[in-house]
C-alpha cells in the first residue's frame, strides 16, 4: 500500500514537473518570437525612414528648380520647407508619420504649381527630379505596406492566446503606429490653368 502511494506521489511530481517545463518552454518560445517580431518592426521602420530621407534629400533640388520659374509662389515654398524640416526633426514613428502627411500635402501643392508654368514642365532638370520623386514615392508606398504588415504580424502574435499572457509578463505592448495615408491625400490638388 505504501509502495503504491509512493508511485502515485512520484507520478504526480513527474506530471507537475512536465507541466512546468511545458509552461516555461511555451514562454521562452513565445518570448523569442516576440523579440524577433519586435525587431522586424524596427528594421522595417528603418527602411521606411531611409526612403523618407531620400525624398527629403530630393525636395531642395525640386524646390530650387521650381523657384527659378515660379518666384511669386513663396507661400508654397515655405510650406514645403517647413514640412521637410518637421520630417527631419521628428524622432518617433508617430511624429514621422504626421510630418510625412504634412509633407505629402505640401508636395502636392508644389507639383500642382508646376502645371501653371509650361516652361518648367519642359525643363529637363525638373522632369528628372519629378521622375526621381515619383520613384521615391513608389518606394515609400512599398516600404509603408511592408511596415504595416510587419506591425500587423507583431500585434496579431502578441494578442493571441497564450502569447497575450506572455506578452504582458514580458512587457511587450501593441504597436499602434500604423503608417496610414493622410486625410488630405483623399483630395487631389486643384490645378488651375
Amino acid at each position: 500500500m505504501m509502495r503504491r502511494g509512493l508511485w502515485i506521489a512520484v507520478a504526480v511530481v513527474v506530471v507537475i514537473v512536465f507541466a512546468g517545463l511545458l509552461v516555461v518552454g511555451s514562454y521562452i518560445s513565445a518570448q523569442k518570437q516576440m523579440v524577433a517580431k519586435q525587431e522586424a518592426v524596427a528594421a522595417q521602420w528603418a527602411n521606411v525612414q531611409s526612403v523618407l530621407q531620400r525624398r527629403a534629400d530630393l525636395i531642395p533640388n525640386l524646390v530650387a528648380t521650381v523657384k527659378g520659374y515660379a518666384t511669386h509662389e513663396e507661400a508654397v515654398f515655405a510650406d514645403v520647407d517647413k514640412a521637410r524640416e518637421s520630417l527631419l526633426a521628428a524622432h518617433s514613428p508617430a511624429g514621422q508619420i504626421a510630418a510625412n502627411n504634412q509633407l505629402d500635402g505640401a508636395l502636392g501643392h508644389l507639383l500642382a504649381i508646376a502645371e501653371n508654368y509650361p516652361n518648367l514642365k519642359a525643363n529637363e532638370n525638373f522632369l528628372q527630379l519629378q521622375d526621381q520623386l515619383e520613384g521615391t514615392e513608389n518606394r515609400i508606398n512599398v516600404e509603408r505596406e511592408r511596415y504595416n504588415k510587419t506591425v500587423q504580424d507583431y500585434n496579431t502574435f502578441i494578442e493571441q492566446i497564450p502569447n497575450n499572457i506572455w506578452a504582458r509578463i514580458g512587457g511587450f505592448q501593441r504597436n499602434t503606429a500604423y503608417f496610414e495615408a493622410s486625410p488630405s491625400s483623399q483630395n487631389a490638388p486643384q490645378v488651375h490653368f
